[in-house]
C-alpha cells in the first residue's frame, strides 16, 4: 500500500465516514492496530533511527532507541495490557432521589483524531498519541514535522503500509498544510510543539469548536535547595538539559541556586558534562541542533545576554571533528530578566543560572512568569520541598532528578496555562480520546412522578424527607 495522494479533506471525509459506520470498535481490532504499530517499530526501527540521524545531522541511533523507541514500547505494552479494562462500561452509584434507577458511563471512541507532531522527538511524540488514540478506538490523521523530512516521509510510507487510509493516514507538508490540517473538523486535535504555534493551532481549531490537547513548553525551572549535594545534582541537571542537544520540551530551562554556590555549581556541572560526553561537543551521542536557523537563534541569545552583563561559560568545547551544529553547552550566570534567555523557551544546550538569597525569592521568581511545563526540585529538606510544591503550579514535577515524571505511565503528562492544556499517558490519555457517555436507566418502579407538577402536600412531604438525606 502506498501513501494516498488525496486532498486533506478527502482523507478526513473517508475517516469520518468510517468512524460513523463503526462506532463500537471491538477490543480485538484495537489490539490488532496496536500490534501492527509495534511490528512496524520492531521491523523498521533501524531505518527510522537512521532517518532521524539524517534529519538532525548528529542524533545517534542509541539516543533514538532510548528517547523514542524505549518509551514507545513501554506505552504500547501498557496499552496492550489495559485497553480491555479501560474500555469497559462503568457502573456508578445512583443518588437516593433517583433510585431504583441505575447509572453507568459508556466509554466510546470520539471518532477522528488529528495529531500534529513535533520535530524534536519525531517518533515518540507522533506515534505515542497516535497509539493512544487507536487504543481508544479512533481513526487518526497524522501531520509530522516538515523539519524532519526524512523521518516524516519514511513514517508516512510505513504507516500507509501497515494501516488502511481510513484507519491511519499521514499528511506531509509545511506550515500551509499544517494550517489546513488544524482547520479540519476533527473530533479531537492533539498538538505538540511551541507555544507560539500552539496559539495558531488553537485558533484554527476553534472555528470548528474542535476540542484540543496542546502539549507546549515554556521555562521549566530547577530549584536547587541549600540542602542539596551539588555534585549529585549537577549530573542530573546536565543529563536533563543536554539530552537531545537540549531540544526537549521539559528540559531544565534555568537553575535557581543558593547565592554563594555559583563557583561550586560551575565546577560540578563542567565535571558532569565531561562524564556524559568525554570528547566534548563532538561526541557522537551529543545531538546537533536541528537547523541553522535554530542554531543561530541560540547563539544570538547567548551573545545578547553577555552584552547585558551576564557571565558566559562555554563548557566542553569541541576536541575533534564534529558536526557544525553540535553546539557546546553554555552556562550563563545572572542574565537580566529582560534578556531573551529569560523571556523565551531556550530549547538548546544553554543554561541560565540565577542566584537567590532565600527560598521565598526562588518561589517568587517562578511565579512571576508563565506557569511552566515542568519543575525540578533538588535537596534533602522535606519541609523546603513541600513549600515549593505547595507554592508553585506547573504541568508536572520530578524531585531530585529531571525528566523522569514523563516516563511514569500512571502519571498524567501535560501543561498548565501557557505551557498547554490537557494531559495524556496511561488511562488519562485513553480517556482524553474517549467520550464518557453518561447513561441513566430508569426503573419501572420509578417514583420520579413525585417531582411532577402540580406541586402540593405530597411534594412538600417528599422534599422534607429528602432534605434530611441530602
Amino acid at each position: 500500500m502506498t501513501p494516498p495522494d488525496l486532498p486533506l479533506r478527502a482523507l478526513f471525509d473517508a475517516q469520518f465516514q468510517a468512524s460513523r459506520a463503526q462506532i463500537d470498535v471491538p477490543l480485538a481490532l484495537r489490539l490488532d492496530r496496536l500490534r501492527r504499530m509495534r511490528a512496524l517499530i520492531d521491523t523498521y526501527g533501524a531505518a527510522l533511527a537512521e532517518a532521524v540521524q539524517a534529519d538532525f545531522g548528529v542524533r545517534s541511533i542509541r539516543l533514538t532507541e532510548v528517547a523514542d523507541f524505549f518509551v514507545l514500547r513501554s506505552l504500547l505494552g501498557d496499552l496492550d495490557r489495559h485497553t480491555g479494562a479501560w474500555m469497559k462500561t462503568r457502573r456508578v452509584r445512583t443518588p437516593i432521589y433517583l433510585q431504583p434507577a441505575s447509572g453507568q458511563i459508556q466509554r466510546q471512541p470520539l471518532g477522528v483524531v488529528g495529531v500534529i507532531g513535533p520535530w524534536n522527538y519525531p517518533l515518540q511524540l507522533t506515534l505515542g498519541p497516535t497509539a493512544t488514540a487507536l487504543a481508544a478506538g479512533n481513526r487518526v490523521m497524522l501531520k509530522p514535522s516538515e523539519l524532519t523530512p526524512h523521518t516524516s516521509a519514511l513514517l508516512a510510507t510505513l504507516l500507509h503500509q501497515a494501516f488502511s487510509a481510513d484507519e491511519v493516514c499521514v499528511a506531509l507538508g509545511g506550515p500551509d498544510v499544517a494550517h489546513e490540517f488544524a482547520s479540519l473538523p476533527f473530533d479531537h486535535l492533539f498538538f505538540t510543539g511551541s507555544t507560539a504555534v500552539g496559539r495558531k493551532v488553537a485558533a484554527a481549531a476553534a472555528a470548528n469548536l474542535t476540542p484540543t490537547t496542546l502539549e507546549l513548553g515554556g521555562k521549566s525551572p530547577c530549584i536547587v535547595d541549600a540542602s542539596a549535594d551539588l555534585d549529585a545534582v549537577a549530573i542530573k541537571i546536565a543529563h536533563g538539559k543536554l539530552l537531545n542537544g537540549g531540544q526537549t520540551c521539559i528540559a531544565p530551562d534555568y537553575v535557581l541556586l543558593p547565592q554563594g554556590r555559583e563557583a561550586e555549581f560551575e565546577r560540578a556541572f563542567v565535571a558532569a558534562v565531561a562524564r556524559l560526553f568525554p570528547c566534548g561537543a563532538a561526541h557522537p551521542d551529543y545531538a546537533s541542533i536541528i537547523s541553522e536557523r535554530h542554531h543561530a537563534r541560540l547563539l544570538a541569545m547567548v551573545k545578547e545576554a553577555q552584552s547585558q552583563g551576564a557571565r558566559v561559560v562555554e563548557v566542553a568545547q569541541r576536541s575533534g571533528s564534529g558536526h557544525e551544529r553540535q553546539m557546546a553547552p553554555v552556562l550563563v550566570f545572572q542574565p537580566p530578566a529582560e534578556a531573551r534567555l529569560m523571556r523565551e523557551e531556550i530549547f538548546g544546550p544553554v543554561l541560565p543560572v540565577l542566584s537567590y538569597t532565600d527560598l521565598g525569592q526562588a518561589i517568587a521568581t517562578v511565579n512571576a512568569g508563565p506557569r511552566p511545563l515542568a519543575l525540578y526540585w533538588f535537596g534533602q529538606d522535606g519541609a523546603a520541598r513541600d513549600r515549593v510544591l505547595r507554592g508553585t503550579v506547573s504541568g508536572g514535577v520530578t524531585v531530585n532528578d529531571t525528566l523522569l515524571h514523563i516516563a511514569h505511565e500512571n502519571l498524567p503528562f501535560g501543561g498548565v496555562g501557557e505551557s498547554g492544556w490537557g494531559a495524556y499517558h496511561g488511562e488519562t490519555g485513553f480517556l482524553r480520546f474517549t467520550q464518557q457517555k453518561p447513561v441513566l436507566v430508569q426503573s419501572r418502579w420509578a417514583a420520579a412522578s413525585l417531582f411532577y407538577p402540580p406541586y402540593g402536600a405530597t411534594f412538600d412531604r417528599v422534599m422534607g424527607l429528602l432534605k434530611r438525606w441530602l
